[in-house]
């Protein structure tokens, strides 16, 4: 079954505006007040939305060019991205595992602070829902790294366009891709 990648880019961004936009003042992680918060976990979770997400995410990144083996991040924002990721894939008959990074190893059984298949020598990509800070993008980086595993990107559902991707870029050294800005969601 073949999808339309802009009438699933549409939908998508119909979804995100719907279901994962609060308006009203809240303080950010980052300690920082805003009018509105992005949950997105309000779509990535979703019945409709999740599917459309592995899809297009999948678009975005081949249509960067990127080739990868597995793809996730920092537990939870990424876990339902990069499985969104993991099916979109299967479907189209590609064989890319997901992962999940823990905040800390783990001190019992295994001690792994990435948990999934081995990605060792692998190529993959480094998943968030959202990023405000990309503190849990790069949190995520310097864990796969240390698995052992090549970062080829970190990629987002989101940007809030408040210095993510200038940051990971500087710091993790590698292409950051936004599927929607805050202007796609038409936020200022």
């Amino acid at each position: 079954m073949t999808h339309n990648d802009s009438a699933d880019r549409a939908r998508l961004l119909e979804l995100v505006k719907d279901l994962a936009i609060v308006h009203g003042k809240v303080t950010l992680s980052s300690g920082k007040e805003a009018d509105y918060y992005v949950d997105l976990r309000r779509t990535t979770l979703h019945h409709e939305a999740a599917p459309l997400i592995g899809r297009v995410m999948l678009e975005t990144l081949d249509a960067a060019g990127l080739e990868f083996e597995a793809a996730g991040g920092l537990t939870m924002g990424a876990d339902p991205v990069g499985t969104a990721v993991l099916h979109a894939a299967a479907a189209q008959g590609r064989a890319i595992d997901s992962f999940v990074v823990r905040k800390a190893a783990k001190s019992y059984g295994m001690g792994r602070q990435v948990e999934g298949p081995s990605i060792e020598g692998r190529k993959v990509i480094v998943l968030e829902d959202t990023s405000t800070t990309g503190g849990s993008a790069l949190t995520a980086v310097e864990a796969v790294r240390a698995a052992g595993a090549e970062v080829v990107a970190v990629a987002v559902i989101v940007d809030r366009d408040t210095g993510s991707k200038e940051r990971i870029e500087a710091e993790a050294g590698v292409p950051y891709i936004t599927v929607f800005t805050k202007t796609d969601l038409g936020l200022s």
